[in-house]
């Protein structure tokens, strides 16, 4: 079975959860590389100098580790829908209140926090991605997950080419909050995944 007729092969909740876990992986790169591309911007606005923006950059890496521990924990304990819409909705907010950042500390705290979300995005879509399709397609999907974060970069770079000389660099973070209509999506067509309700079960 070639990888076009194998991921067909999925049923319409198996799809809807590769699709949310895809999306929410890409909308979060795409807040990610939002920074690097308008740093300079962000640099002069906040009169500080360019590695201090960098810096939040690595910083945000720097959390992810935490993020994924503590929403690893929560979807053990409550599955993995509630603590991914969870997540969902907090890296939208907190990308939303980036934009209306006043000064150069708020906007270093939020980036910290933003590692957090970002850290906890990853695990739990893919948790529940992987224990929803069947074994046969894991690998293919899971390549196809991967795909998320450059193509967050993609929709950010489009972002900037297309809005950012009108707009500036604020409204950039104001379109990285859209990620939270995504919750709905899953909170209407995506199922908890049947492996955490075994466990529960049993």
């Amino acid at each position: 079975m070639n990888a076009f007729a194998l991921f067909r092969s999925l049923n319409r909740d198996q799809r809807n959860t590769f699709l949310a876990s895809f999306l929410g992986w890409t909308l979060d790169a795409f807040d990610f590389f939002l920074v690097s591309f308008v740093s300079l911007r962000i640099a002069s606005e906040f009169k500080v100098g360019l590695p201090a923006v960098v810096l939040t950059t690595s910083l945000t890496l720097a959390m992810r580790p935490l993020g994924a521990l503590i929403f690893g924990i929560l979807a053990d304990r409550f599955g993995r829908r509630t603590p991914l819409m969870v997540d969902i909705v907090l890296y939208s907010v907190l990308e939303l209140f980036t934009a209306f950042s006043p000064n150069y500390a708020i906007f270093l705290v939020l980036r910290v926090l933003f590692g957090v979300a970002m850290g906890g995005e990853w695990g739990i879509g893919s948790a529940l991605t992987m224990e929803t399709i069947p074994a046969r397609a894991r690998g293919l999907v899971s390549g196809l997950l991967q795909v998320g974060y450059p193509s967050g970069f993609l929709l950010a770079s489009v972002a900037v080419y297309l809005f950012y000389d009108r707009l500036g660099w604020r409204y950039m973070f104001v379109l990285g909050a859209v990620p939270a209509m995504l919750v709905y999506f899953i909170r209407r067509g995506v199922d908890e995944s049947p492996a955490w309700k075994e466990l529960r079960v049993v």
